[in-house]
C-alpha cells in the first residue's frame, strides 16, 4: 500500500464511526504482544473521538451543562458521525451544531436547544473576529456640524446579532455565574441579543424594540444620520437628542465604524 494510500485508510478509519478497522488498514499494521494492531487502532480512534467530544464540550458549555453528560455527549456523537472533523482546527468543529439541532431532533425540543446553541457560538465568533476600525467618541467630536446628516456607520466585524425567542440568555448566564438553570420557556416577545468584543473582552446586552429598528436601519440598512432622526417620528422634537443619545451609547460600545472603512 502506498503511503497516501495509507494516509486515507487512517483518516477515513478515525472520521468514522465504528472503531473496527478495515481489512486493508488492520492488514498493513503490526501488533506486538502486549497489544496487537487492532487493540492499538481502536485506543487511537477512541482517544480522537473523545478530543472532538471535548471540542465540543469546551465550545457550547451552556448547553452541555443543561442538557448533562448522558444527553449532550450522544447528541455530540451523532453530530460528529454526520458532520466529521474537516478543518486542521477544532476551532471550527461546532460551526454546524445549531443547523443540526434543527434537523436531529424533534421541533419541540430543537428550537430552544438549537437557539442556545447559536447563541454560545456567536460568543465564539465574536471573540475570534478581526478587530476593525472602531469610530470612537474623539472622533465624532471632531465631526463638522455639515457632516453630520450624512454620517454612516456600520457593525464592526466582532458584532452577532442573535434573535431570541426563548430565553436563552437567561440559561447562558446561568452557566457562567454557575447558578442553577431555569427552566426553558418561550419569550412573551422577541428580543434582539447583541454580542461582540471590545478590546480582549466578549460584551452583550439585549436591545429593546426601538433601539432594535434604529440600530438595524443605520448599522445594517444604511441610513444616514439624518434618515435615523427622520425614522424616530415618536420622539418628536426630541427625536435628534434620542437619535445622538444611541449613537453615543453604540460607540461607548464599540460597536460601529465609519461606512467604507
Amino acid at each position: 500500500m502506498r503511503l497516501n494510500d495509507w494516509q486515507r485508510e487512517i483518516e477515513g478509519y478515525l472520521l468514522g464511526a465504528d472503531p473496527r478497522p478495515g481489512p486493508a488498514l488492520r492488514a498493513s499494521l503490526r501488533g506486538s504482544p502486549a497489544l496487537d494492531a487492532e487493540q492499538g487502532l481502536a485506543i487511537y480512534h477512541n482517544a480522537y473521538r473523545a478530543r472532538l467530544l471535548e471540542a465540543l464540550r469546551g465550545d457550547y458549555g451552556a448547553l452541555h451543562g443543561w442538557l448533562g453528560d448522558e444527553e449532550f455527549d450522544a447528541l455530540a456523537q451523532a453530530y460528529i458521525d454526520r458532520h466529521p472533523s474537516r478543518h486542521f482546527s477544532l476551532r471550527w468543529l461546532g460551526e454546524r451544531l445549531g443547523e443540526f439541532i434543527d434537523g436531529h431532533l424533534v421541533p419541540e425540543q430543537a428550537a430552544p436547544l438549537g437557539e442556545l446553541a447559536r447563541l454560545e457560538w456567536a460568543f465564539t465568533l465574536a471573540f475570534d473576529a478581526p478587530a476593525g476600525e472602531p469610530l470612537t467618541l474623539e472622533q465624532m467630536a471632531g465631526l463638522a456640524p455639515e457632516d453630520w446628516p450624512a454620517l454612516q456607520v456600520r457593525l464592526l466585524p466582532s458584532v452577532q446579532w442573535r434573535v431570541c425567542r426563548f430565553n436563552s440568555l437567561a440559561i447562558w448566564r446561568a452557566h457562567k455565574e454557575q447558578a442553577d438553570f431555569p427552566g426553558s420557556l418561550e419569550l412573551p416577545q422577541a428580543q434582539v441579543c447583541l454580542i461582540w468584543r471590545h478590546g480582549l473582552i466578549s460584551h452583550y446586552r439585549s436591545l429593546g424594540p426601538a433601539e432594535e429598528a434604529a440600530l438595524q436601519g443605520m448599522a445594517i440598512e444604511g441610513w444616514s444620520f439624518a434618515e435615523l432622526c427622520e425614522q424616530l417620528g415618536e420622539f418628536g422634537d426630541n427625536a435628534p437628542l434620542q437619535a445622538a443619545s444611541w449613537l453615543r451609547q453604540w460607540l461607548q460600545d464599540g460597536l460601529l465604524r465609519r461606512h467604507g472603512r
